[in-house]
């Protein structure tokens, strides 16, 4: 299953650690982490997640009358073009440029010097990030009938009838290769601000994602806006979550509760955000 894979992969990228906690002085990290409290987190995502898959598992799918029903004129003139593809070579590539990219493109930071060095730190906040991700997909799929767009064709064969052809909405291999490229060059512009490689690897961050959101449609899996919806969640994960962790000696952001009266006599509370310029 999705969440199995997803750990499964994340999990991978802890191997190099040993290597990066062997550095006698260690770059700074722009991020701060507990254990615990970040620890608890990943660990109530990881439930969420779960959650989500036995709500997929209880999912029911469409009967033949059901099917014959379906019209392509149904579907929003925006996701019609592709309601009926269905091509399995295009299902492929885009599994190998999800789970490829979920493994590579955060794997990759262990050959920049800064990031290695607390590549210990950055595989638990991917893990954290991607399972975000996972619950946030889950439970959306869990909960939401879309009939994929190779239901308004002929093809698909067993899997026409099964509660997989009702998880169109939204496109989760779009999600997590997002998550995944997006959470690389976030890390690489946080331990290396200002390097010329930026461009690059910002722009990689952001094809790898449209690639795989290229197959999903192809392959019949996924209409528009579903990968669109896949792209911007994962993306935004991949980004806020490191992001979240900040240091405020590297952002100059710091946030305060405060508290008192006003001129009135009435008492208030808040936060203040106060940025270094």
């Amino acid at each position: 299953m999705k969440l199995i894979r997803t750990i499964a992969l994340s999990g991978a990228l802890l191997a190099p650690v040993t290597a990066a906690l062997a550095q006698d002085q260690p770059a700074p990290s722009p991020y701060r982490t507990n254990l615990y409290v970040d620890g608890g987190i990943t660990a109530g995502l990881a439930a969420v997640s779960v959650t989500g898959l036995y709500l997929v598992q209880q999912k029911h799918g469409l009967s033949d009358v059901e099917l014959a029903a379906l019209r392509k004129e149904d579907v929003p003139k925006i996701d019609r073009f592709s309601a009926g593809y269905y091509s399995e070579s295009a299902q492929t590539a885009s599994d190998f440029l999800c789970y490829g990219s979920m493994l590579v493109a955060p794997g990759l930071l262990v050959f920049n010097p800064a990031a290695k060095a607390r590549y210990g730190q950055v595989a638990a906040l991917y893990l954290e990030t991607v399972l975000a991700t996972d619950a946030t997909f889950t439970m959306t799929v869990g909960n939401t009938y879309r009939y994929r767009p190779y239901l308004y064709g002929t093809e698909g064969g067993s899997g026409r009838s099964g509660k997989i052809a009702t998880n169109s909405f939204f496109a989760g291999h779009t999600a997590h290769s997002a998550t995944a490229t997006f959470f690389a060059a976030k890390v690489f512009h946080d331990f290396n601000p200002g390097s010329r490689a930026e461009p690059y690897v910002w722009a990689a961050a952001a094809v790898v994602p449209a690639a795989v959101a290229y197959y999903r449609i192809q392959a019949g899996k996924h209409f528009l806006t579903d990968n669109l919806v896949g792209y911007t969640v994962g993306a935004t994960m991949g980004i806020v979550v490191p992001q979240l962790h900040k240091t405020s000696r590297r952002t100059g952001l710091s946030v305060l509760p405060v508290q008192g009266l006003n001129v009135n006599g009435y008492a208030y509370s808040g936060l203040m955000l106060n940025k270094k310029l």
